[in-house]
């Protein structure tokens, strides 16, 4: 089989006082200032898609709730974080590459603006995000359109990844079937990239807040199609009409928490990819099951049930890659499975040492596989 590739990344931010800065202190000014001082590269399009709003001109852009007046036209941007995404890459080697480089240059801009990444996927201290002003009567319509436009508001309150993955010369019927074994998969798999143990202002009795509040009433993958008597009707949504061609067939994993070692992206998408290569697994889902992330969230591989299923599906990915050298990648997955930790553990830990989220935030991307060089 023949693979393709490529990742968004949400970043979030300190400001210059050192305080959190999300929706609730921050402007979109404030992001933009960073976003104007990034490069724009015109050869990546049409390949990245730039949306109706024309946020997304850039392989940065600012991630945020979009305000309405009585038309599609955007009239405000309520910010949360900045999103950086690859462009579509052959190897595995080449996205996080990618990522990495665009993370370093996008550090050295914010800084020069008082701003420094940080690394987490749950707001800390807000539990809820109610838009002000309140919705309009256009905005209340537009939101019924799909069963993610109902849910708008949880992304704003978290960070995450998406791990988009293709195969060439899948039939419709093909993607959306592994649409759904990754679906089922997904509880068992995401404990790998917990970072989400905070929650108003303090430690959470759990690891990922992010899985606990968002996934199932979120779609946990999205597969892109371009025959629309094929769509699924399910809530929260498995398929999507394409919206361009270059998104056809494109399975987007999108459970997993933040990375602040890109090393662990690499290790997470040779899992889906020999998840995908595997003939054993039989579990399928078109809606995640919201009950078991839940307990997953709570426990990671604490959890026996998350625990095995873990292993078994780590074990039949292994197989299926054989001597493919992106199984080599799976050895950051495998130690953490080995120990039954997530990386939640470590944040945790810090935490202990000085009951600060700021400073324990501080400390998420320095000596992992990508520094935010301050």
């Amino acid at each position: 089989m023949e693979f393709s590739f490529g990742i968004e990344h949400e970043v979030a931010f300190l400001n210059k006082e050192g305080k959190f800065a999300d929706f609730s202190r921050t402007r979109f000014d404030d992001f933009d200032q960073i976003i104007q001082e990034l490069p724009l590269y015109p050869q990546d399009y049409p390949q990245l898609r730039i949306g109706d709003a024309g946020i997304k001109k850039k392989r940065w852009y600012i991630e945020g709730f979009e305000r309405f007046e009585d038309s599609e036209t955007v009239v405000d941007c309520v910010p949360k974080g900045i999103e950086i995404r690859t462009r579509i890459h052959s190897s595995i080697k080449d996205t996080i590459s990618e990522l990495t480089e665009s993370f370093h240059l996008l550090t050295d801009i914010a800084h020069s603006f008082g701003f420094t990444p940080v690394l987490l996927s749950f707001n800390p201290y807000h539990a809820v995000f109610e838009p002000a002003p309140p919705l309009n009567a256009y905005e209340i319509k537009r939101r019924q359109a799909s069963p993610e436009k109902q849910t708008a508001h949880i992304p704003m309150l978290t960070y995450g990844p998406d791990l988009n993955l293709s195969v060439k010369d899948q039939t419709t019927e093909g993607v959306i079937d592994i649409g759904k074994k990754l679906t089922y998969c997904s509880p068992f798999v995401v404990p790998f990239s917990y970072s989400s143990p905070f929650y108003e202002g303090n430690l959470w009795d759990g690891l990922s807040m992010r899985t606990f509040v968002r996934t199932g009433a979120r779609p946990a993958v999205m597969v892109f199609i371009d025959e629309p008597e094929k769509l699924l009707k399910s809530s929260p949504s498995l398929t999507k009409k394409a919206r361009l061609p270059a998104e056809v067939g494109r399975i987007e994993f999108k459970a997993f928490d933040s990375c602040g070692d890109f090393s662990l992206y690499s290790g997470l998408f040779a899992l889906l990819k020999g998840i995908v290569l595997d003939l054993s697994l039989s579990g399928r889902a078109v809606v995640p099951d919201a009950g078991l992330h839940q307990l997953s969230a709570q426990d990671g591989f604490d959890n026996d049930q998350v625990f095995l299923g873990a292993k078994e599906i780590v074990h039949a990915a292994k197989i299926a890659l054989g001597s493919d050298p992106d199984g080599e990648m799976l050895a950051p997955i495998e130690k953490l499975l080995e120990e039954r930790k997530t990386p939640a553990h470590e944040m945790i830990r810090l935490f202990s040492q000085e009951p600060s989220i700021e400073e324990t935030l501080k400390r998420t991307y320095r000596g992992s596989g990508v520094s935010a060089r301050p």
